[in-house]
């Protein structure tokens, strides 16, 4: 049965209590779980703390939620709610706190989208590991479990862009007990109900999605299959074994079946422990359908608008998981390979629920995923699926196995406009036109007829897609399709555009500075571009984060399947350089000379932004503040 709710009459108590008097007004004495969070608290199923402190308050366990809390004086915040009865658990948010405060070119950030006004500044640098050491020298007894985004890809070791350097597993710097890696809601209950029923943290060793540290000497032969990392030593040394590690932890991840991974520190072994299977239907239905206020926490009002939550406040989450499998995404590392999708009956719920909010006009702002069109798709045959190893279902091309049948997914949006209140539902999360085109069309009319639908119903004028690049050998190193294949797609859509008489746009986003890419490769993109008549604007330059296949390949400058070389863009120079190359029409008829490079983001700023080059002594402000004050 779905709780889905909206914001009418709701009291301080229907969130999750983020103080000590609101917990009392529950009229509770203590908590079973303290979450902290370095995102300001939505109670929303889009944003992870919000799911976990939902998924165990239906347990029956008292959750707290501590959203941003100030490391920076006493730590008042981080005692606020005393010794929780079970464990406390951090996230660093729904993204990593570097990515949240850095540019591609290590720029300060001057904001930061999941803060109330926007505010930069209201968490530290590497969240997860000051959160957890701070916790830690306070209550050095107590379970602690870090989880989310910033610890899920740092389980192991990892190339970190910003410090221009390898660090080891989150797990083995931090201090915390146990780490829960990619969505986390059926790991973190049974850690919970463990821990309810007497176990102690140091015996929870066999939890699936969890990553644990034991003596480096600890006979491992009961864990089968093993495979054994290079050490973390190893790969600080050696950078080929760094890229063999991950081609180990990037096919077990993509895996039906995964292994489980001993990765040697010092004097400790890192060891990850086999995910869970995707969700089931009903599994993920649970987990969007709690009572979710769907709104920030009251404690912000007045304090601005949330950004992150104004661009999902509208919108409907269909489904988990990605199987495209592109370079540069952690989407498949986190929320894995295999697609988990609602129900269609959760989803109008949900939808029903919203055309009653006093705010809706009628427009929903997005009905997708992480790619909007993978809903309901799986592999025909599950046994083949449970013997592929492979990063990508559709590179570098469309297996044979996968039912890319567009027809459930049309039925879906067909069904959503006939609801009562809805006036236009757009498609805004991003579509894989190589899912519907590239001379399959094997699932039939349903996916010939797919962008024509999305046309005529489904975008508000622009269509925005991500061909990534126009060079093959640069595209093949995304695990994208040909670029010939975007411009197939470019026909249709002005055939489309005839056929209807409409007058939509069609707008690529594109990557400078990927592995392979060459300023040669940036001049044909400017060439072919400018002859599609595109003055390009959607864009960005490649920042390398942990545990993808780019970054590995950034750091050790080979491809670790072929162990061949690979010409990546380092320097802060080339960088610049090839993401200038998109903004040729801002510069035509300027000497160039020493010019300055600025996106037409820092430009808006007046080019204040903080630069930090990768060569020079860098201070971690949230590191920093926590030495300083607490001496470690």
């Amino acid at each position: 049965m779905s709780h889905v709710r909206v914001n009418t009459g709701l009291k301080l108590t229907d969130w999750l209590p983020t103080s000590k008097k609101e917990m009392e007004k529950r009229g509770w004495d203590e908590v079973d779980v303290v979450l902290f969070t370095a995102d300001a608290y939505i109670d929303h199923p889009s944003f992870g703390a919000a799911v976990i402190g939902r998924i165990l308050e239906y347990e029956g366990f008292k959750v707290a939620i501590v959203p941003q809390p100030n490391w920076q004086d006493d730590l008042r915040d981080f005692k606020k709610f005393g010794t929780p009865r079970l464990f406390f658990a951090v996230s660093g948010g729904s993204m990593d706190s570097m990515v949240n405060h850095y540019t591609a070119n290590r720029r300060l950030r001057s904001d930061d989208a999941y803060t109330a006004g926007g505010k930069a500044g209201q968490r530290p640098d590497y969240a997860t590991y000051v959160y957890s050491r701070i916790i830690k020298q306070l209550y050095p007894n107590i379970p602690l479990i870090i989880g989310g985004i910033e610890a899920s890809l740092r389980r192991l070791t990892h190339y970190d862009y910003w410090q221009d350097k390898v660090k080891p597993s989150i797990l083995a710097e931090c201090g915390a007990d146990l780490l829960v890696y990619g969505m986390g809601e059926k790991t973190i209950v049974e850690i919970a109900r463990r821990l309810n029923e007497g176990y102690t943290i140091e015996s929870l060793t066999d939890i699936r999605q969890t990553v644990f540290t034991l003596p480096n000497d600890t006979d491992l032969s009961h864990l089968t299959p093993l495979i054994r990392l290079n050490s973390f030593e190893e790969c600080v040394e050696n950078k080929t074994k760094f890229a063999l590690n991950f081609k180990h932890i990037e096919e077990e991840s993509n895996k039906y079946h995964a292994a489980f991974l001993a990765e040697a520190y010092g004097d400790k072994m890192v060891v990850v422990n086999p995910p869970y299977p995707f969700l089931t239907e009903e599994e993920i239905d649970h987990s969007f359908d709690l009572p979710y206020t769907r709104m920030p926490h009251p404690r912000y009002n007045g304090k601005g608008q949330i950004p992150a939550y104004d661009m999902i406040k509208f919108s409907v989450n269909a489904h988990r998981g990605c199987f495209g499998g592109c370079s540069f995404c952690t989407i498949s590392a986190h929320q894995g390979k295999f697609i988990s999708s609602r129900s269609e009956d959760s989803i109008l719920k949900e939808i029903r629920a919203l055309t009653q909010h006093p705010d809706f006009k009628g427009y929903l702002t997005d009905l997708g995923g992480p790619s909007a069109n993978m809903y309901k798709m799986e592999g025909r045959v599950k046994e083949m699926c449970e013997k592929c190893k492979r990063a990508s279902c559709i590179f570098p091309n469309v297996c044979q196995n996968l039912d890319n049948n567009h027809a459930r997914l049309l039925e879906l949006y067909k069904k959503v406009r006939k609801i009562d209140g809805i006036k236009k539902v757009f498609v805004g999360s991003g579509i894989r036109y190589d899912l519907f085109m590239n001379g399959l069309y094997k699932s039939g009319e349903a996916n010939r007829s797919y962008l024509e639908e999305i046309m005529l119903h489904h975008v508000s004028g622009r269509l925005k897609v991500a061909p990534e690049h126009t060079s093959d050998e640069v595209l093949k190193m995304m695990r994208k399709p040909s670029f010939k294949l975007f411009e197939q797609l470019k026909a249709d859509f002005e055939t489309i555009n005839q056929k209807h008489n409409l007058k939509e746009q069609l707008i690529p986003y594109f990557i400078s500075s990927h592995p392979a890419c060459e300023d040669k490769d940036m001049k044909n993109l400017v060439d072919l571009t400018k002859k599609l008549n595109y003055k390009l604007e959607q864009v960005q330059d490649f920042t390398p984060t942990p545990m993808t296949l780019s970054s590995t390949v950034f750091y050790t400058g080979i491809d670790p399947y072929t162990l061949e070389k690979v010409y990546t863009a380092t320097s802060r120079e080339e960088k610049l350089r090839q993401r200038d190359a998109f903004f040729w029409y801002k510069n035509e008829g300027k000497p160039t000379g020493n010019r300055p490079s600025y996106t037409a983001k820092s430009k808006k700023l007046g080019g204040k932004e903080a630069f930090r080059s990768k060569n020079e002594s860098t201070r971690y402000k949230g590191q920093d503040v926590y030495k300083k004050k607490h001496g470690k």
